[in-house]
């Protein structure tokens, strides 16, 4: 089965605000690369290689000659334009005719997701030809986001969306694998009170047709980047794990060189693109003793 992917990178951003004034929160940092890295390094670990963006009419200029159409990377790079917040389900509808007939992974551009054997969950997730998977994280306060709540055999029950009482502290993260029926489905969708459609009325309909939930452990660590505190939080997270041992987290030319959509020359010739930096030196370790 053929398998695209999405990444959401619209939005007001107006959490980020006044740092998302002039700039995409998808384009600031977190620690040495751009926010919006991490997210197709999820796709890139889940080898799905042709990707759609999906931005701000804004900010469509930025986003290409960061990324460009992705040939550095052995990739694919479409783009599309999202005139405003109509909710996560109408990326399915934007994207329709970048899609096709394939399976498609959407993943929100402010997502950071880290954990050890991280390419498993991924893989599974890829496996399920029909249906969907979802991720969710366990965290303490879920009310902010949608919260799954389980039966004693691990089978999903409900799926709520900002719940004022919450029926398990299970929150679902904004990482998922749906068949090619979530075009038609999203196109069902009635906006929400929010005068936007919801991914968990998108979720809810798979419930009793395939659905699974992947879920986390805590080995993992999830931030949503869209908060000042957490932008902070992932950003010390990433120094602290680079600085001692010494990888770095969701460098896009080292996953793609591993992949083999890129050899080592590759590397080198992006390495020779930038001034003689951390970075740099880095792709030019890899290329010179792998």
């Amino acid at each position: 089965m053929n398998w695209k992917g999405i990444v959401l990178a619209g939005g007001s951003g107006t959490r980020l605000q006044p740092l998302t004034d002039v700039v995409s929160k998808q384009l600031l940092p977190v620690f040495d690369k751009p926010m919006i890295y991490y997210s197709l390094s999820i796709l890139f670990l889940s080898r799905i290689r042709e990707i759609l963006i999906i931005t701000a009419p804004d900010s469509l200029n930025n986003f290409k000659e960061l990324l460009g159409d992705g040939s550095d990377f052995g990739a694919s790079f479409h783009y599309a334009i999202q005139e405003k917040p109509t909710g996560i389900p109408d990326a399915f509808i934007l994207g329709e005719d970048f899609i096709g007939n394939s399976n498609v992974s959407l993943i929100l551009g402010d997502n950071f997701i880290f954990g050890q054997n991280l390419t498993d969950y991924l893989e599974a997730a890829k496996l399920k030809s029909e249906g969907a998977t979802i991720f969710g994280y366990q965290i303490t306060d879920p009310k902010e986001f949608g919260v799954v709540e389980f039966d004693d055999d691990g089978g999903v029950i409900s799926i709520e969306e900002k719940p004022l009482e919450p029926k398990s502290n299970y929150a679902v993260i904004g990482l998922y694998f749906y068949d090619n029926k979530v075009i038609e489905l999203a196109k069902t969708l009635k906006p929400s009170n929010r005068n936007e459609t919801e991914i968990t009325d998108l979720n809810k309909l798979y419930i009793n047709n395939g659905l699974d939930v992947q879920l986390l452990n805590r080995g993992f660590a999830w931030l949503d980047t869209g908060t000042h505190e957490n932008l902070l939080s992932a950003s010390q997270f990433v120094q602290t794990i680079q600085n001692r041992q010494g990888f770095k987290i969701a460098c896009l030319e080292e996953i793609a060189y591993k992949n083999g959509w890129i050899s080592s020359k590759d590397l080198l010739k992006k390495a020779s693109s930038m001034k003689s930096n951390e970075y740099s030196l880095y792709l030019e370790s890899i290329a010179t003793t792998e």
